[in-house]
């Protein structure tokens, strides 16, 4: 393997990732709300009275579901003893929290939750895949992206589809497009090679751009065999993400036809994480792997 046990000590170190995304700081922010106000002992009541605020108001700080003003946020660590470096860095967040990402423009042509997906996806160290129907979205040329996107998009008009298009080729950067490029483990089921996306010329291009991408120092494709069987995946597809620093844990995205999810419950996560670990061990190696998915390519 490239990188080992995808824990981020191993991959990232204590430094702090050069991506900054909205979407991730305002999910640090709202941990960091929520640790600093159970630190204190202090109820959302007894906050909100202190700041002139209400308790519904805190809730929706601590739960994500408003993003607070810098201003909120230096009263708030004034009520929680909270100064220097530590109080900077807060405020600092929650800056970047109420910023827009280039996502945000597109949100009305994702389906619902994706959108949070793309901007935590923006900022993660790792993913790790696993797909059993079709070329992860990071990895797919522009006409496969397009061919998926018709054939899943059957009630968008061909300009939406071009907005999908886009958007899946914009978040292919994160590969190429900077000096602090992310690590993608990508566990394919061979169905995703096998099946014929967009014609014979359009597959081809696909496995050879697979095989390419198998070659970069941050990129890790194998492929679970049909002779492998049953599998703890065969429920279908999921991934896990990520961060650099140790204050934000793991997540895992679930994806459906009509809405993304984003479970971070810690058994959830770790579940999943158990999973990939079991289909990593039933798949191919990455040299057999890519010797596999080019074979397959020269047999279209």
């Amino acid at each position: 393997m490239k990188f080992h046990s995808f824990y981020r000590r191993q991959i990232g170190g204590s430094g702090v990732a050069s991506r900054r995304s909205p979407t991730a700081r305002h999910r640090r922010l709202m941990a960091e709300l929520n640790r600093l106000r159970e630190n204190s002992g202090l109820s959302r009541v007894e906050v909100a009275e202190r700041i002139g605020s209400t308790d519904t108001t805190i809730w929706r700080y601590e739960t994500g579901l408003t993003r607070p003003k810098p201003t909120d946020v230096a009263a708030l660590t004034t009520v929680y003893g909270v100064t220097g470096q530590e109080r900077d860095s807060l405020i600092q967040m929650a800056r970047e929290a109420r910023q827009r990402g280039w996502w945000h423009r597109h949100r009305q042509a994702l389906k619902p939750g994706f959108d949070s997906y793309i901007g935590l996806e923006a900022e993660a160290s790792v993913v790790r895949s696993y797909e059993p129907l079709v070329v992860p979205g990071l990895m797919q040329t522009e006409p496969y992206a397009r061919a998926v996107i018709e054939a899943t998009s059957i009630t968008h008009t061909p300009s939406e589809v071009d907005e999908k298009v886009s958007v899946r080729i914009s978040r292919q950067r994160l590969l190429h497009g900077s000096s602090d490029p992310i690590q993608l483990v990508a566990v394919l089921d061979e169905a995703v090679l096998r099946r014929r996306v967009g014609g014979r010329e359009v597959m081809r291009e696909q496995l050879e751009r697979l095989v390419d991408l198998g070659r970069l120092p941050n990129v890790e494709i194998r492929v679970i065999p049909f002779s492998a069987g049953a599998h703890a995946a065969v429920d279908g597809k999921f991934c896990l993400l990520s961060f650099p620093e140790p204050e934000d844990p793991d997540l895992v995205y679930l994806e459906q036809a009509a809405s993304g999810l984003v479970p971070e419950d810690p058994e959830e996560v770790r579940r999943y994480t158990l999973m990939f670990g079991s289909l990593t061990a039933m798949a191919f190696g990455t040299e057999a792997s890519a010797a596999f998915i080019a074979q397959v390519a020269k047999e279209l």
